[in-house]
C-alpha cells in the first residue's frame, strides 16, 4: 500500500543495540593516533545530532564529563565523519538498510518513483549551478524509491543547472548494482516518473533494464497530438507519486543540515544526505 503510515517516526538517534546492528558493522576504525575519549556510539549520534540540528561544527552541544569540560571535541567527531566518508562507510551502511528491509519484506517494489530536488547553497561551492526554474544556484538530487518511502538505490547528484532527464540514465544502473547486492529482482518493475523525464532514450533506458516505464506524457505546448504510438500509463499508479517520492522529500527535509546546503564542499553534503536517506530507512526499526 503506497504511503503506509507504519513507522514514519524518522530516528534522529540510535540505542546502542541498534547502533551495534545497523551501523557498527561498515565503520573503519582508524589505525594511527590516539584512542578516541567515547565509543563510537556516541560519535555517530553526535553526527546525527549535528544533521538533525544544522548547527555548525563548532556549536555543536557537546556534554561535560566528570569535571565539568566537554568529554570530547568538535574536531574529533568531524575527524571521524570525515574518515568514514572517504572509506565509504556511509554507502556501506545505506546498503545495508535496504538489504534488511528487503530481508524483513518490509519492500514494495513492484512500482519503483523516481524525481529530482533541487537544495541552494547559500555559502557556494562545488558543483552548483543555477536553476532556472527554482531561481537558485545550488544542486539537485535524483533519488529513487519503493512504494513504502524506502530509498532503495543512492541517488545521483548534479548541479542545479543539470537537466534531471538525463540524471535518470545515469541512476538507473546504480538502481541495478543495488539489487544485484541486496538480492532482489527488477524484472516487470513498472517505473513511475513526472512528465520531466518524458523522452525517448529514458523510456528505452528503462526497457533495457527489464523495466515498464509509466512515465506522465509531457505535450511540450505542442498544439496537436504528437503522431505515433501512445504512451502507456496508469494514472493510478502515477498519482501515487505524491504519497511516496513527494513525502520522501518531506522527510529529508526534517534534517535541518539538509535545507539549506552550506558546506563547500559536496561529498560532506551528500554524505549528509546518505546518511539521512538511511535513517528513512530504519524508521522501520528505531521506533519508540
Amino acid at each position: 500500500m503506497a504511503g503506509s503510515q507504519r513507522g514514519q517516526a524518522i530516528p534522529t538517534q540510535l540505542s546502542l543495540a541498534q547502533f551495534e546492528a545497523f551501523v557498527l558493522p561498515h565503520l573503519s576504525r582508524g589505525s594511527r593516533g590516539p584512542a578516541p575519549k567515547l565509543g563510537l556510539h556516541k560519535i555517530f549520534n553526535y553526527i546525527l545530532r549535528l544533521l538533525y540540528m544544522g548547527c555548525q561544527w563548532k556549536e555543536l552541544p557537546i556534554e561535560k564529563d566528570g569535571e565539568g569540560r566537554p568529554e570530547i571535541h568538535h574536531t574529533r567527531i568531524y575527524s571521524a565523519f570525515r574518515r568514514w566518508d572517504v572509506d565509504g562507510c556511509m554507502d556501506a551502511i545505506f546498503t545495508g538498510s535496504v538489504l534488511r528491509l528487503h530481508q524483513d519484506n518490509l519492500l514494495d517494489i513492484t512500482v519503483i518513483h523516481g524525481d529530482g530536488t533541487t537544495t541552494a547553497a547559500k555559502k557556494g561551492g562545488d558543483n552548483i549551478g543555477f536553476s532556472g526554474h527554482k531561481k537558485v544556484k545550488g544542486d539537485k538530487v535524483v533519488a529513487i524509491c519503493d512504494r513504502n518511502c524506502n530509498v532503495i538505490a543512492p541517488f545521483v547528484s548534479a548541479p542545479g543547472n543539470r537537466n534531471e532527464s538525463p540524471l535518470l540514465r545515469e541512476a538507473l544502473p546504480k538502481l541495478r548494482r543495488i539489487a544485484k547486492a541486496v538480492g532482489f529482482d527488477l524484472h516487470g518493475r513498472t517505473v513511475s516518473l513526472d512528465g520531466g523525464y518524458d523522452c525517448r532514450p529514458n523510456c528505452k533506458a528503462i526497457f533495457n533494464q527489464g523495466m515498464i516505464p509509466n512515465i506522465n506524457p509531457n505535450s511540450r505546448s505542442r498544439k496537436t497530438p504528437k503522431r505515433g504510438r501512445k504512451p502507456l500509463i496508469d494514472p493510478a499508479i502515477f498519482e501515487e507519486r505524491f504519497n511516496t517520492i513527494e513525502r520522501l522529500f518531506g522527510w529529508e527535509d526534517k534534517f535541518r543540515r539538509l535545507l539549506l546546503r552550506f558546506d563547500r564542499l559536496s561529498q560532506l553534503h551528500y554524505a549528509f544526505k546518505t546518511l539521512a536517506y538511511t535513517m528513512i530507512n530504519l524508521r522501520h526499526f528505531c521506533r519508540s
